[in-house]
């Protein structure tokens, strides 16, 4: 009740001090306060209802309010007694204190403002009309004394406004004060500026335009539009019109783009897409002058033009952005960094910058669309991310096309890049190397099928699906033609076929009989054998075996051919060193069978001969000697000459050899040849493209050169291997000298003093057997010689064989090993 009762005193006496100012602002008497009073009474109750402020703010920002105000009416004294007096009415708390104290600062706001108001000034309407209805404010320009008349008039007007009011102008109208607020700040701003702004509003509407305007102009010096610091206007209407002028040198930059690229196309730095960007930005222009053309019909305040200019503003930068990041760029490049700057989460900037996008990506897009369709490259300025080059027919699906990824957009990917390349690539290799028109039909079919439209083919950007669904299309109808064409039209697998049986040695008759018929011409030295005579035994071989049933065509493709020969450590190279056979895919196949193909092809020859070569000079040595030897050591020979010893070991150690080729070759052309053939026919099965064929094969290749021994990894057991070979050579030359000696002795029947007997009769028996003796420990050891070295080598090359990366290679291992080590 004490506090109540203490309250009711304080508003008595605020009442009283109001009332007292209100009706003698100079009179020293102060009325006491009667608690009965209607205005008191009138006053408590609004304090005790539950009317709030408009505004809701704490305690400290409501101090500094009001001691901003008291400020910017010069009254800092005040203002400081104010603050002092805040700080210690808020410092206090605990009992007896004020709880509310943002409600009591409010109130004295309240009533503070309200005594500067007057409520009769609302039947004047027409003073604030004419500013805020967009009149002319040249009526009160040019009139200084007219505005401070004006001015003095409106605050003689708040000055008076408590009068009959007092307390009860608590429930003020927000509305009256916001609008005596704002013309008191336009007369203020018109006072403070040379300029009208209707003239300012004029200037910075040209100025958006690219053209000087009567006092805002375009200074060199800092590279902008400014307007002269001669000229006095406020400064937050200067610092307006510097933002507002951003618009008018974006605008500059971006016209000065679009005239150099627009003057100077065509040419290989410009071309379609930087033209299709440049129109683009045109039309974008077009719709901001229209712009600016409707705001000029119209008054505005620099701040209503500010905000019809927020969406050009972000437009314009935008497309300043574009033009600085894409001075340099073209094609697809451009393109990309373009659709770069279009992830943006704003939707104004995101459907601003995807219009923009499809109409520059629209040529990228026909190439794309007359690449796939026609495999035609309308790349006249080298922009489309598929680069043609200039080669033969078979290098064309290798290296005549590539993927420039510096022209690939960024909304194109990786792997659909590829399939666009190969797609056009098969139209083009269909053309150039098959000789086949049919593939226009398939084309056309593709696209009536797929689009509705096929000039364009639907294709644009944002329109990822569709561009997917054609190229997918496409290619799967023209992949599907072309290997129909390799297979069938031009015989790819029978080719292959053709290259394992004759290049890789697997038509058994045919090489049995070339090795027999060409073994004594390939003993002559290389450069005395006439290519043309080996071409004609080549022939006669074929006719003599199956081949002959062959396709004329494969036949046809079936040559000699003789390596570069010379001299190797001072001995000339002899047929067997240089004899090779060869065959010419021809196009298109030799895009799949290339040279470097072929010339692993004759490197698997090569070796594969060489084992033939060994494995047939061992075997004619030991079929010619062995029948001859038996007659001669039974009927002619003394029986003190023995042989047999030599023999036996001539015996074992061709037997030895003969197990070691055996093996080798049962390995190379089952196990090798064979296995990876299979595998090669079932990978031609399910080829879907070029790619794919040309990929099988390689693999194929591969697989047999690196499990014959032949692959670089492999380099040190093939020269043990190729050791090998030389050493079985050499005993077959043993073999040969053996078979002479046996049969001089048997042959030679007439010494210096004969008379027609037997020269080992006249020689006697104890001569004939020395001599014999010195020819057999002479071939004893060179056998020694040779299994010594032969052996050495054949243990360092089973040795090596695990160390070998093809897990294949331990079935060979396992088929010598067992013999051997």
């Amino acid at each position: 009740m004490e506090d109540d009762r203490r309250v009711g005193d304080l508003v008595g006496e605020l009442v009283c001090h109001l009332q007292s100012d209100s009706s003698s602002p100079h009179s020293n008497s102060k009325p006491k306060p009667n608690p009965n009073s209607e205005d008191v009474k009138y006053a408590i109750r609004i304090l005790s209802s539950r009317m709030t402020p408009l505004t809701v703010t704490n305690e400290a920002a409501m101090a500094n309010s009001i001691k901003s105000h008291m400020a910017k009416q010069g009254k800092l004294s005040d203002a400081l007694t104010f603050a002092d007096l805040y700080s210690r009415f808020a410092s206090k708390t605990g009992p007896g204190s004020v709880k509310n104290k943002r409600a009591v600062l409010y109130l004295l706001k309240v009533i503070s403002e309200d005594r500067s108001s007057n409520p009769k000034f609302q039947t004047d309407r027409s003073f604030a009309d004419s500013d805020t209805n967009g009149n002319d404010p040249s009526d009160i320009k040019d009139n200084s004394k007219g505005r401070s008349d004006n001015l003095r008039a409106l605050r003689d007007h708040n000055s008076k406004k408590l009068k009959n009011g007092g307390v009860l102008s608590i429930s003020r109208d927000p509305d009256d004060m916001r609008d005596m607020a704002y013309r008191e700040f336009a007369i203020l701003v018109e006072m403070e500026s040379d300029v009208s702004e209707e003239v300012l509003v004029s200037d910075v509407l040209s100025v958006c335009q690219g053209i000087d305007g009567t006092y805002v102009k375009f200074d060199d010096t800092v590279d902008g539009y400014v307007l002269p610091d001669s000229i006095k206007v406020p400064k937050a209407t200067r610092i307006m019109i510097r933002k507002l002028c951003e618009l008018g040198w974006l605008y500059q930059k971006v016209i000065r783009y679009i005239c150099e690229n627009i003057d100077g196309f065509p040419s290989e730095n410009v071309g379609k897409v930087a033209e299709a960007f440049c129109y683009a930005l045109q039309d974008e222009l077009l719709g901001y002058d229209k712009l600016l053309t409707t705001l000029q019909s119209h008054d505005l305040s620099l701040r209503r033009l500010s905000v019809w200019l927020v969406e050009p503003m972000v437009k314009m930068r935008r497309m300043a952005v574009l033009v600085d990041s894409c001075r340099s760029l073209k094609g697809g490049a451009m393109a990309g960094a373009i659709h770069l700057h279009a992830q943006h989460g704003d939707p104004l900037l995101h459907d601003f910058m995807k219009n923009l996008l499809q109409k520059l990506s629209s040529p990228l897009f026909e190439m794309v669309r007359s690449w796939v369709l026609e495999g035609d490259l309308q790349d006249s300025y080298s922009e489309f991310f598929v680069s043609e080059q200039s080669v033969k027919p078979e290098s064309l699906w290798r290296e005549g096309y590539k993927v420039n990824y510096l022209m690939l957009p960024s909304f194109i990917s990786q792997s659909l890049a590829h399939q666009i390349l190969r797609t056009g690539k098969s139209i083009n290799f269909l053309k150039v190397c098959c000789n086949d028109h049919t593939w226009a039909d398939l084309a056309t079919e593709n696209t009536s099928s797929t689009w509705t439209n096929p000039k364009r083919g639907g294709l644009g950007y944002g329109e990822t699906n569709a561009l997917e669904s054609l190229v997918t299309e496409s290619s799967k109808r023209i992949d599907k033609h072309l290997m129909d064409v390799i297979f069938n039209r031009y015989k790819f697998k029978e080719h292959c076929l053709a290259i394992k049986r004759y290049i890789l040695l697997g038509q058994g008759d045919f090489v049995q009989y070339l090795m027999e018929i060409i073994e004594p011409v390939l003993l002559d030295p290389a450069k005395t054998i006439s290519l043309l005579h080996l071409s004609g035994l080549l022939q006669k071989a074929i006719l003599s075996s199956s081949a002959q049933h062959d396709d004329p065509d494969i036949l046809d493709r079936l040559t000699v051919k003789m390596m570069p020969h010379g001299t190797t450590d001072g001995v000339h190279d002899i047929g067997w060193d240089v004899f090779s056979l060869n065959y010419d895919p021809r196009v298109p196949l030799n895009t799949i069978i290339t040279e470097s193909a072929m010339g692993d092809y004759l490197k698997i020859f090569n070796f594969l001969w060489k084992i033939r070569r060994v494995e047939h000079g061992i075997l004619r040595s030991w079929k010619t000697m062995k029948p001859n030897l038996i007659t001669y050591l039974l009927t002619k020979l003394p029986k003190g000459v023995k042989f047999q010893i030599v023999l036996r070991r001539c015996q074992v150690l061709w037997g030895q050899m003969s197990h070691f080729l055996t093996n080798l070759q049962s390995y190379i052309m089952f196990e090798v040849l064979e296995v990876s053939w299979a595998k090669f026919c079932n990978e031609m099965e399910i080829a879907k493209d070029l790619d794919d064929l040309i990929g099988a094969h390689d693999k194929y290749l591969s697989s047999v050169i690196e499990k014959s021994l032949l692959g670089e990894s492999c380099e040190g057991v093939n020269k043990t291997l190729l050791m090998l070979f030389d050493v079985m050579l050499k005993f077959s030359g043993v073999l040969d000298k053996l078979y002479e000696g046996i049969f001089g002795f048997g042959n030679d029947k007439k010494g210096k003093g004969s008379k027609g007997t037997d020269s080992w009769v006249n020689e006697g028996r104890k001569a004939v057997t020395q001599r014999a003796g010195d020819f057999i420990n002479n071939i004893g050891h060179d056998l020694d010689e040779v299994s010594k070295e032969y052996f050495l080598l054949l243990k360092g090359f089973i040795c090596q064989l695990p160390m070998q990366q093809h897990v294949d290679l331990k079935f060979l291992m396992f088929r010598l090993d067992s013999g051997y080590c």
